[in-house]
C-alpha cells in the first residue's frame, strides 16, 4: 500500500516556500507581511461562515 498523501512532506515544502518568500525582509516587512496574510485568512474565514449560515 502506497500513501497518497504525506503531511509532513507537504508541511516541510511550505516552509520552503515561506522561507523563500521572507527570506531577504526586514523585520519591518516580515510584520507586514504576517499582518496582510492575517488579515486576507480572516477575510476568508468569514466568508465561508457567512456561506456556510446561507445553506442551513
Amino acid at each position: 500500500m502506497s500513501k497518497e498523501f504525506d503531511c509532513v512532506e507537504m508541511k516541510r515544502k511550505g516552509a520552503k516556500i515561506l522561507q523563500k518568500k521572507l527570506s531577504g525582509l526586514n523585520m519591518e516587512d516580515e510584520l507586514k507581511f504576517w499582518q496582510e496574510r492575517t488579515k486576507e485568512l480572516k477575510e476568508q474565514q468569514r466568508r465561508l461562515r457567512k456561506k456556510r449560515l446561507t445553506k442551513v
